[in-house]
């Protein structure tokens, strides 16, 4: 069973997932993040080499935004190709800024529940894909058509797979309420207004974490256990049992968890094994190499079965790390040689079994004949060095 920990470091929420007394996830929110916000934005420029505008959201804040979309205007719907500078259309961020990188701004708005999300610029129904039941999919699409013509799109999520299906059609309409009184709002409402705040980041884990899967929530923030409360009693009522605010003042939660020695392995280039193998785990502009090592690896006599010993290890420690400091994009792992084919598809498919349970869509690729196995991971949320980074440049200032 799992738990979720929500403290402060630093003056910031801190959401740590922990699953069978292992750390899986860590997240340190970024106070002054606009990161799933929808602004009333105004276009700066127009760069037509590179298909793209930038629009301020705020004041002097600006977003990457691809004229590839059809924006929201506050006048109708032009085509991105209409856009000109001075022009006001309603954008959403979703991408946080990374180094020298502007937000990325879409036109394309989502509204994320428990169990579905609801896409403003795609109607479309979708399923997660991790939901595998045609029979259940045609069942829902024909519930829901009626809620959504002409109005807006639905992915549904993997938690929606259990849940009753009233639940999942009542949070629906919720979304579209929101939705449409934005819409309303944004009529009446000024260039640069907030027209929607999204969840705080330790929220949307909360709304990740699959149905049943959790055995505590534990929190020393007030202000937190009432978020969350309030949450549960609307979504999971039968989990408000489990939310316990924290109140030792022997020991903090941080010290109880042993998360300061977390962040600080995380952010180290070398992992141990329990075996005495070690990774090397170097994040580059362009991907994430791993590298497998033997190391101090004792029981040599047979090599064969130290190497399968070693790449298995290896393998289950790489999908945890790769939660752990959310490392994303291109992943590229140089195992230990292996001879034979069998022994290389094995590897290969405990990589995606471990892939499949990740929350973040992860896709095992192939193995090349050099060992060297290409796994690509979504992009969500900043990895957990920059993250850090980002605190100390704020510290900075």
């Amino acid at each position: 069973m799992n738990k979720l920990i929500i403290t402060k470091k630093d003056g910031r929420y801190l959401t740590a997932l922990q699953a069978d007394h292992v750390m899986v996830e860590l997240h340190l929110e970024d106070e002054n993040t606009v990161l799933g916000n929808i602004y009333i934005g105004k276009v700066k420029n127009i760069v037509k080499n590179i298909n793209a505008a930038f629009v301020d959201y705020q004041e002097q804040k600006t977003g990457y935004y691809s004229l590839t979309e059809n924006p929201v205007s506050l006048f109708g719907r032009p085509s991105a190709g209409s856009l000109k500078s001075g022009d006001e259309i309603i954008v959403q961020v979703e991408r946080d800024a990374v180094k020298t990188k502007d937000p990325g701004l879409t036109a394309n708005l989502t509204f994320t529940g428990k169990y579905a999300v609801l896409t403003a610029g795609k109607h479309v129904l979708g399923f997660s894909a991790k939901i595998h039941d045609d029979k259940y999919k045609e069942m829902l699409r024909r519930e829901l058509a009626p809620m959504l013509e002409g109005k807006a799109g639905v992915i549904i999520r993997t938690n929606a797979y259990t849940a009753d299906i009233e639940l999942v059609k009542e949070e629906i309409n919720r979304l579209l309420a929101i939705y449409q009184k934005l819409l309303s709002d944004a009529a009446f409402r000024t260039c640069y207004s907030l027209l929607y705040q999204a969840n705080p980041g330790y929220l949307s884990t909360l709304k990740n974490c699959p149905d049943h899967s959790l055995e505590q929530i534990i929190t020393d923030q007030p202000e937190v256990f009432d978020t969350c409360h309030a949450y549960l009693s609307l979504y999971q009522p039968n989990d408000l049992d489990k939310l316990l605010l924290y109140q030792d003042d022997s020991i903090s939660l941080n010290s109880l968890y042993g998360i300061d020695s977390i962040f600080c392995q995380a952010l180290q280039k070398r992992v141990w094994l329990k075996s005495g193998g070690y990774l090397i785990i170097e994040q580059t502009e362009a991907m994430v190499v791993i590298d497998v090592n033997t190391g101090k690896y004792s029981k040599k006599n047979n090599m064969p079965d130290t190497i399968r010993q070693i790449n298995k290890e290896a393998a289950l420690e790489i999908c945890r790390q790769l939660r752990l400091r959310n490392l994303s994009g291109i992943i590229v792992i140089d195992f230990i040689d292996m001879k034979t084919a069998e022994e290389k598809q094995q590897l290969l498919g405990l990589l995606k079994y471990c892939a499949a349970r990740d929350p973040v869509k992860t896709t095992v690729v192939d193995m090349t004949a050099l060992n060297l196995v290409e796994i690509t991971r979504r992009k969500w949320r900043r990895p957990l060095a920059e993250q850090l980074k980002n605190q100390d440049h704020n510290k900075g200032e």
